[in-house]
């Protein structure tokens, strides 16, 4: 399969949104080369934002990890996480009462960002009905931070018992951990427990419109920008390139994450997902 430079595409973008995890960043830290990327980008006067499922941390938590590993130009407020939208929810629908979580303590952010009280999965009684009578919503963050097999079977058992909005704050069913495996990630558990419920969740992250709309609005702070001046580079034709494709804006497709060299070229045959470009990776050299 044909593929082109990055360096060469970019240079017709005035912004461009990168996915993070398989295009920035893999299991082993980040992608070798990135820096340099973010340097090109800085030389060319192209802004850029980091447009990503993970909820597990705050942007500011996320951001600094970027930091940690020498890139600094990638602040806070380049930063568009999905579980944003999941809190911008819960500001605007859960006034009140508790909200409980599978993940991290970190995760947690996002709602008690909203003002609301926490409880995490795995301290939850289910015999204890006071306890559950304060459970208001139910979010899920992350794929660490919580027993899977018991409590799991705990959420599941909560919305047999109550009736509660629940909220997927990140929508991947799977992420890479290293060049050829994949491990399950909150958004795949999140469609497990819906079947097994029968109830509908309510879902931020790409390719939702509203994520691409959130950043869309953030990138027209600095000024007028059209769709068409706008390049989202994922790894992930189900959600960064088709999220992309139906919001208007120019696609990347790389291979350096979940999508391998050796299958690109059928699966965008095999799902009618097309990117403008495919490109190994967004690494400059």
């Amino acid at each position: 399969m044909k593929t082109v430079e990055f360096r060469e595409i970019v240079k017709n973008y005035k912004t461009v949104f990168f996915d993070a995890f398989g295009v920035l960043k893999n299991h082993k830290g980040l992608i070798n080369g990135i820096d340099k990327t973010f340097e090109y980008l800085d030389s060319l006067g192209i802004d850029y934002y980091i447009l990503t499922n993970d909820a597990s941390r705050s942007q500011k938590d996320l951001a600094l990890g970027y930091h940690s590993k020498g890139i600094s130009t990638i602040t806070t407020d380049k930063v568009i996480s999905s579980g944003m939208l999941a809190m911008d929810f819960l500001k605007a629908k859960i006034k009140t009462g508790t909200v409980a979580y599978l993940g991290t303590e970190r995760s947690a952010h996002y709602i008690e960002t909203a003002g609301l009280q926490t409880l995490p999965i795995s301290t939850l009684n289910l015999d204890e009905e006071e306890h559950l009578d304060r459970i208001k919503c139910l979010v899920f963050l992350d794929d660490e931070g919580f027993d899977w097999n018991h409590d799991i079977n705990k959420v599941i058992n909560l919305l047999r018992r109550r009736n509660m909005s629940v909220v997927v704050a990140n929508t991947d069913i799977n992420y890479p951990v290293n060049r050829k495996d994949i491990a399950v990630a909150i958004g795949g558990l999140a469609d497990m427990v819906e079947e097994i419920v029968g109830k509908r969740f309510i879902r931020f992250g790409k390719p939702d419109a509203q994520m691409f709309m959130f950043a869309y609005e953030m990138a027209q702070n600095k000024g007028p920008l059209r769709k068409d001046e706008i390049l989202m580079v994922g790894d992930t034709l189900y959600t960064d390139i088709i999220g992309g494709n139906k919001f208007g804006f120019d696609t990347a497709l790389v291979l350096s994450g979940n999508t391998l060299p050796e299958n690109a070229k059928m699966k965008i045959r095999s799902s009618g997902i097309i990117p403008n470009y495919v490109c190994e990776s967004v690494a400059v050299e």
